[in-house]
């Protein structure tokens, strides 16, 4: 916890918080906080940082690396760097997604990389729940296969305005004054929430991925039949970073164009 003087001098307050957020993200995150995110009549930002930089169990070899069509809809494309390599890994396909999915792990193990590559993305995200996502990559349901596989060298930076998904899952009252109950945190009964900001960058290469995220709320007054052995990730795709011990989700993201 720390105090500044968002009354006296909102704008140094934000360039701290936003200094803050960069250090703790190896300088992936810039400018978490835009101009006009807090004023004279902030009373309180709560920030939170994740980094990561994890290198693959088995690297990619950059001499394999060439260029690619990535198939962007039915009708156009894009060029890509496609890393390739050929090695066992978790291997599952799941009918009712019409989507393949690929465990790639991280040094150590104890993080993964789960690709779900499916052949319609709006099937596979009004199919994609929380509990269908346990489901379809818990081990038994996947099988070590000999893969050829294929996935772009990419990276994201992506920022999100919070406010109205939050407030679409149920987090109503922390947004309206005469409701919200902040009392954990500050004495008084005059806090709530105005802005949610989200910030995240990816960076997928032949060597592993990093990654970051911040978030910042400001308050004012079974498998089916084998799939085939190639998995090439040539078209929009969904990717999750988990924690394999706990199940925990650190990173999701879409990709579906280059830059």
């Amino acid at each position: 916890l720390e105090a500044v003087d968002f009354a006296g001098n909102s704008e140094g307050a934000r360039t701290n918080i936003n200094n803050w957020v960069e250090k703790q993200t190896q300088g992936k995150i810039k400018d978490l906080l835009a101009q006009g995110d807090v004023n004279g009549l902030t009373k309180l930002v709560l920030v939170n940082a994740i980094y990561f930089k994890g290198d693959w169990d088995k690297k990619f070899k950059k001499r394999a690396t060439r260029k690619h069509k990535f198939r962007i809809n039915k009708n156009d494309t894009k060029p890509v760097k496609m890393m390739h390599q050929e090695l066992n890994l978790p291997l599952a396909y799941i009918p009712e997604a019409n989507c393949s999915i690929v465990d790639l792990p991280y040094k150590g193990k104890d993080l993964s990389m789960l690709i779900f590559l499916p052949n319609d993305m709006r099937t596979l995200e009004q199919q994609l729940t929380y509990e269908n996502f346990v489901e379809w990559t818990r081990p038994d349901m996947m099988r070590m296969t000999e893969v050829q596989l294929g996935l772009p060298r990419f990276k994201m930076t992506e920022t999100y305005d919070m406010e109205n998904v939050l407030m679409s899952m149920g987090m109503v009252d922390a947004f309206d004054m005469a409701r919200s109950n902040f009392s954990g945190m500050s004495p008084g009964n005059n806090l709530s929430l105005s802005k949610v900001v989200h910030k995240a960058f990816v960076k997928v290469n032949e060597e592993g991925t990093e990654a970051a995220a911040a978030t910042a709320a400001v308050a004012t007054n079974c498998c089916m039949p084998m799939p085939p052995p190639r998995f090439i990730a040539d078209h929009p795709f969904l990717f999750f970073i988990r924690h394999n011990a706990s199940k925990s989700i650190l990173f999701a993201g879409r990709y579906c164009s280059p830059e």
